[in-house]
C-alpha cells in the first residue's frame, strides 16, 4: 500500500528560526526515505485553509516582529479549524514561539497580558534574562523506553504547565521551560511543544519517526505500520553531542 500525508507548515515566512525549517526537511526526507509522500502546504497570512485535510502540522519560532505579523491571521482567520484539528488528533510540532502562542498567555515582562490560542494548559512569562545554551531532554514517547532529544535554546519566555498537559521529559542539561522545575516540553494528544531549536527533528530521528508513526496511524488506522528505516548519521550526531553534554555516568549509547 502507498502512503500519503499531508502537511501544514504554519508560517514559514515569518516563524522559522534557528533552523526550525530544518524539521519540515527531517519529515519529508524520512517519509521519503520509506516510499511515504509528504505533501507540505506552506500557510502564510490570507491563507484559506482546510485543516482537516492535514495530517501533520509545524509551527516553529520567529522574532517579536515576524509573530506580530501573524498573530491577527491565527486568531481571526484560522483559530476555529486549527483548535479542531488539534483536538481531532492532528499531529503538531510547535517550536518556541509556536509552542507558547498554543497556551493560554502571555505575560509581558512590562506587565502586560497577551492572550493565546488556550489549546495547551500553560502559560508563559517574560523574562529579562535570555535562557541560551544547549539542552538535553529525558523524554518518553509512544511506548518505547526513555530517549534523550538533543537541541540547542534561546528563549526569554518562561513557560509553565498546568494541570492538562504533560511533559514531555525532564531536562537533563540546559534550562528547558522555565529553567525552575525541570520541565522539558508538553504533550497534549497528539501536540507536541518544546523549546528545542537546532533543527530538533534532523539530530532526533526517534521522534521524527513517532510523529510520522502517528500521523500514519491517525490517516490509516492503528495497523498501519511504519517500515523499519535505519538513522546511522543522524545517531551519530545525537550521540556525539550527548557525549559532550552529559556526565559521563548518564551517557549511554541508544
Amino acid at each position: 500500500m502507498t502512503y500519503c500525508l499531508h502537511l501544514a507548515h504554519c508560517y514559514p515566512s515569518h516563524m522559522s528560526i534557528y533552523g526550525d525549517r530544518g524539521n519540515v526537511i527531517a519529515l519529508v526526507q524520512r517519509c521519503a526515505w520509506r516510499g511515504i509522500a509528504l505533501d507540505v502546504t506552506p500557510i502564510e497570512p490570507g491563507d484559506a485553509v482546510d485543516w482537516s485535510s492535514f495530517d501533520l502540522a509545524f509551527f516553529g519560532g520567529g522574532q517579536d516582529s515576524g509573530q506580530a505579523l501573524i498573530v491577527q491571521d491565527l486568531f481571526e482567520r484560522q483559530r476555529v479549524g486549527f483548535c479542531a484539528a488539534i483536538e481531532a488528533d492532528l499531529v503538531l510540532l510547535a517550536i518556541c514561539g509556536g509552542y507558547q502562542l498554543l497556551g493560554n498567555y502571555f505575560l509581558t515582562h512590562t506587565g502586560e497580558r497577551l492572550p493565546g490560542l488556550g489549546i495547551l494548559d500553560l502559560h508563559t512569562v517574560g523574562g529579562k534574562q535570555r535562557l541560551i545554551g544547549n539542552v538535553v531532554v529525558e523524554a518518553t514517547f509512544g511506548h518505547g523506553p526513555p530517549v534523550h532529544l538533543v537541541g540547542f535554546e534561546n528563549h526569554s519566555g518562561r513557560t509553565y504547565h498546568g494541570p492538562g498537559v504533560r511533559s514531555l521529559g525532564r531536562v537533563v542539561v540546559g534550562h528547558g521551560d522555565n529553567g525552575e522545575d525541570g520541565v522539558g516540553g508538553s504533550v497534549y494528544r497528539n501536540t507536541y511543544g518544546c523549546y528545542l531549536h537546532g533543527s530538533l527533528l534532523p539530530k532526533n530521528p526517534q521522534l521524527t519517526d513517532h510523529l510520522i508513526r502517528l500521523a500514519l496511524q491517525r490517516r490509516y488506522g492503528s495497523e498501519a505500520k511504519l517500515p523499519p528505516l535505519e538513522a546511522r548519521l543522524e545517531m551519530h550526531a545525537q550521540q556525539t553531542m550527548l557525549k559532550r553534554l552529559l556526565p559521563r555516568r548518564l551517557f549511554r549509547r541508544s
